[in-house]
Order: C-alpha cells, then structure tokens, then sequence
C-alpha cells in the first residue's frame, strides 16, 4: 500500500468524482457525501489538521472527531445531533476511507470507525383510514393549487411513492386520452439508487389528476408546479415544498404534528399488509431492495392481526 504525500482534505474531491464516474452512485447519493464530509473538512481545518497525512489519522483523532460530532449544536434546529445523523456522517467517513484504502492510499481502516450506539426506534410512524381521509379533504379544490394538492395527496396514498419520486413526474408520463379510459394505471419511476419499478395508480388518484391537469394552461413539464414564481426556470415542486404541503393540511386536520410524505408511504404499506397483502410483494411496491428493510412494517399489524385472531381462532368455543 502506498504512503500518499498529498494532505487527506485533497483526496475529498477525487473520492466525490469517484462516486458519480466509477460507482455511478446519483447526484443526490454524491451530494450526500460531499454533505456529510463537509462537517469531517471543516472540522480538520477548525483542528489544525488541514495538511494531514492519510497514514497521520489516527485513533485518537477519529475519537476525537466523534466527540465533536456528539456535542455539535445543529444551527436550526439549536439541538444537539441525534444518534442516527452522527452515523451518516461517520457511514460517509468509512466510505472516504474505504475509498484510500481500494486506491492504495495508506490511511486508518474503515472497519475500525465505530458508529454511535443508538436506542433502537423502529416504530413507523402511519395514519388509520379515518385520519388519510380527514388528510384527503383538506385541500380547497375550488382554486387550481387545491386541485394539485389533493391530486398529490391521493398519489401519494395510492402509490407509496418516496417525495423525490412524486416530485420527478412528470407531465406526459400521464396521457390524458389513455387515463381518462383507466380503471388503473402503471408508470415506471426511478427509485432509490436509481433502479426503476413499477408503480400503481388507482382509479380513485387518476380523477384527481385528470381534474387537476384539465386546469393546466401552462406549458411546464414537470407534473407538480408552483403556481406563485418559477425557480431556475422551472416551476417543479421541490421535496421540501411537498413536505410544506402535507404538514399544513395535517395541521388543519388536527393530524400529528409530525405527518410528512414518508407518513403517506408508512400508511400505504400499513394499509396493504392489514389487507393482508403478504410482505414480500409490498417489498415489490415499495421497492426496497431487502426484505429486512420491509420487516419493520410487520410490526405494525401485530396489534391488528392479534385482534383479528382473538375474534375469529374457534379454539375459544371448545370445551374445556
């Protein structure tokens, strides 16, 4: 293995170019590094460690570097940083050392950057019918804009798709002609890690986006616009305009504070697997690469299928 003479904060750009040309990983994985690794650059350079050496890390330094992660104050939300957001940034160190190590470069092994321990939370946060149709109503569908969120809320519930992915439609991916003879209706749509699936569109969504795209003068590509300014030439909604648009309804509602779109996608999968749709084709919908990532949902509808066992099992009618 080599001994690099260059200070490890050279390395960063050519790992990120790594990234996109030879793992081919997408813009918004490569941002993601660049993201987490800005905290690692500006805290070497904050340390005095802006020309250290990839063989000079050490684990004195790696210790030191979760100390600063662990009392880091995050500037909006005035908090410390959870458990959780430590290890991305820690997740994204591993691969920029794993990176050195595939190069030949000499430095600290990734397997010895240990993540934070965390308390383990795998409850899904989801709404029951009640609450998906208090959500449902709230827009007003009287003025265009109110259209476009209702036709976004029922996609969201009638598909499972992640924000990013509602928020990449677009417009002729929708033929009016076909879906307005639609019962149902199927796209493919790139997902996490850029690998496509199919998703479904109920009847019940699609009169919603036929209402919704009747209204439409514009000439916008994207499906889902702002209707107040452009942006960048383009007036797409943006994740976070779409998250914007969820909470405000589910405050009106009186819904959770803490409702967002990944909370539509929690109640798509709940409400599939309560139908007893079984868990490896709500992998399928989802679109999640492992099973065991599908297996948090399994726990959901314990409390349900306990319910539906003590209602129905005849072992309670023999005799004892």
């Amino acid at each position: 293995m080599n001994k690099s003479s260059l200070p490890l904060l050279q390395h960063l750009p050519r790992f990120f170019e790594y990234c996109d040309v030879e793992k081919g990983l997408s813009r918004i994985s490569v941002r993601n590094y660049e993201r987490f690794l800005e905290h690692f650059r500006l805290w070497l350079i904050s340390s005095g460690y802006d020309k250290l050496l990839p063989d000079q890390l050490s684990d004195k330094l790696i210790w030191n570097y979760r100390l600063y992660l662990s009392r880091h104050i995050n500037k909006i939300s005035k908090q410390q940083l959870k458990k959780i957001t430590q290890n991305y940034y820690l997740i994204a160190l591993r691969g920029f050392l794993g990176y050195l190590a595939e190069k030949g470069v000499l430095s600290f092994p990734p397997e010895k950057v240990k993540l934070a321990k965390q308390i383990s939370d795998r409850s899904v946060k989801f709404l029951n019918l009640d609450q998906i149709e208090k959500l449902l109503l709230a827009p007003n569908i009287q003025s265009l804009s109110g259209l476009r969120d209702r036709a976004i809320l029922e996609v969201l519930f009638s598909t499972g798709l992640r924000v990013s992915e509602l928020t990449s439609l677009n417009r002729d991916q929708f033929n009016l002609s076909v879906i307005r003879k639609s019962k149902d209706y199927e796209l493919v749509v790139i997902g996490k890690g850029s690998h496509p699936r199919t998703v479904y569109v109920s009847e019940r969504a699609l009169s919603w986006l036929i209402r919704y795209l009747d209204k439409r003068i514009d000439r916008d590509i994207a499906l889902f616009i702002n209707f107040i300014r452009a942006r960048n030439n383009s007036r797409r909604l943006t994740p976070r305009a779409i998250e914007s648009i969820v909470k405000r309804y589910s405050l009106q509602q009186g819904l959770p504070a803490n409702t967002t779109p990944h909370t539509m996608r929690h109640s798509y999968a709940t409400d599939l697997l309560e139908q007893g749709v079984d868990l490896r084709t709500i992998q399928e919908f989802l679109g999640h690469r492992n099973i065991v990532t599908t297996q948090v949902y399994t726990h959901v509808t314990n409390r349900h299928l306990r319910d539906v066992h003590k209602a129905f099992h005849s072992g309670r009618k023999l005799k004892n």
